[in-house]
């Protein structure tokens, strides 16, 4: 028997089940959880997932033992992968089905945060920790079809994963300031996963090619006032701008709390930086909560 996806509302599920690939990002899920009011436990039996979720339902009083919970269930526990999709069955039957968050990184991101933690990976038989990523991915690969959220935390640092999963699972009341992210980055190492919206400036001039100038960074005034100098550069900022006064109200009304942004040159060293820099001023004047992220510029 196949599993529905849930059609709860994720902000509103008092029952999240995390799951996932090892190095993904499961234990920062776990304390951003925890943040907003979710009883946390780490590595549950799959056994006890049908009396775990006893707890979350209201007795005669009209009270709960546990009002949410959030469950981190894993390839740590050996009766995970023959078992789970039973046990989400039983309490689909029973109407008390979680919502299932998996999450993933790129092959490369795993094998980075293994390789500085130092950490072993619990699928590796001796055959490396590329093999062991790859092998834990496959064997995932039916735990991750019935996922109702799926998170590629790839490009998160454990503060913007924190914040994403606050926007999400929190129980934020009505009028709550929209959240902006401004992400400068360089296309030569790849976009940025997640963006709602990408704006391109490598038709502006490029500092790169001066040889007082390429070793700045956007945020340096010597770059600021090259780029300021070109008309097409203050002409682009203002477009973006009035682009963005327009869309950012309708995104909000949407219901959408948390909107990523993304601008991106050749190396995410100057003028990408430089631009995001001017649209949070610009938008911050407009009474939006922004923040930037310059994912490359140190690079």
């Amino acid at each position: 028997m196949a599993r529905k996806k849930s059609s709860i509302s994720s902000a509103i599920s008092p029952f999240v089940v995390i799951t996932g690939l090892s190095g993904s990002g499961m234990s920062s899920a776990t304390n951003a959880f925890e943040d907003v009011g979710y009883f946390c436990v780490d590595n549950l039996p799959i056994t006890m997932l049908s009396t775990f979720a006893r707890l979350l339902v209201q007795n005669s009083e009209g009270a709960a033992a546990i009002e949410k919970a959030a469950l981190v269930i894993n390839i740590r526990e050996r009766h995970f992968l023959p078992d789970f999709q039973k046990e989400l069955n039983k309490l689909e039957r029973k109407n008390r089905r979680p919502f299932v968050i998996f999450f993933e990184a790129s092959d490369d991101t795993l094998r980075r945060r293994f390789s500085e933690t130092r950490r072993p990976h619990p699928a590796d038989s001796g055959k490396g920790l590329l093999a062991a990523i790859r092998s834990e991915r496959k064997a995932m690969t039916d735990v991750r079809k019935i996922a109702d959220l799926i998170v590629d935390t790839s490009d998160h640092t454990v503060h913007t994963l924190r914040r994403f999963l606050l926007n999400k699972f929190s129980s934020m009341p009505e009028g709550t300031p929209f959240r902006v992210q401004l992400v400068s980055f360089g296309h030569k190492y790849g976009n940025p996963r997640d963006l709602d919206l990408l704006f391109d400036v490598r038709h502006l001039p490029n500092p790169y090619f001066d040889r007082d100038l390429k070793h700045l960074t956007g945020e340096d005034r010597k770059i600021v006032s090259f780029l300021r100098k070109h008309p097409e550069v203050a002409e682009t900022t203002y477009r973006f701008e009035g682009l963005l006064e327009y869309l950012l109200p309708f995104y909000k009304k949407e219901g959408k709390s948390y909107l990523s942004i993304g601008i991106g040159c050749t190396g995410g060293k100057h003028r990408s930086v430089m631009v995001a820099n001017e649209l949070r001023k610009s938008l911050k004047k407009r009474g939006y909560d922004v923040s930037v992220n310059h994912r490359d510029m140190q690079k």
